[in-house]
Parts: C-alpha cells; structure tokens; sequence
C-alpha cells in the first residue's frame, strides 16, 4: 500500500526536487527500502548498520510520532500514513 514520505530538502534533490513522495511497504523499514530502490541517492543517506538501526542523525516520524519510541523500523503503516524523514540538530550556543 502506497504512504506518503515528506523528504527533508537535502533529499530532496534526489526525488527531482519532490518534497513529498509515494513509497510502499507494511512497516517503516519496508517502506524506506522501497523509497531507496527508487531514488538511490536516498539509500546512502538512510543506511541502516548492522543492527538494523536508523543513523543516529536520521528522524523518522510516523504520523508526528518518533519511530524509535514505537517499534522502529518495524512499526506498521497503514494507506493514510504519512512518514516524515528530519535530519537531527544541532548546536547552539
């Protein structure tokens, strides 16, 4: 079922400058695999390391809810969902 992914602007250049796009999958990790075997340049940035774990500078929310507060990139999706990739940030001073 296709959810709709909201991409950051730095992914944004490799979606055609899309800021949203349609991916499919029944969980966040399926969905973000099938988001990166369509747009490569994106599976770089959201490599997943051994443990199966997002990169500690990649948000991934689901419906305003943080992923790793759910059941990570096991979390189900439904067809009115919609992902939101952020990188982290930081700083101040």
């Amino acid at each position: 079922m296709p959810v709709e992914v909201r991409l950051p602007t730095v992914l944004r250049q490799f979606a055609g400058g899309e800021a949203a796009v349609e991916s499919e999958g029944a969980t966040v990790g399926q969905v973000l695999a099938d988001l990166s075997e369509r747009y490569p340049g994106i599976a770089e940035q959201l490599s997943v390391g051994n443990s199966n774990d997002l990169p500690r500078f990649v948000n991934v929310y689901l419906n305003d809810e943080d992923i790793r507060y759910l059941d990570q990139l096991e979390t189900q999706v439904a067809e009115s969902d919609v992902i939101s990739i952020m990188p982290a940030v930081s700083g101040g001073g």
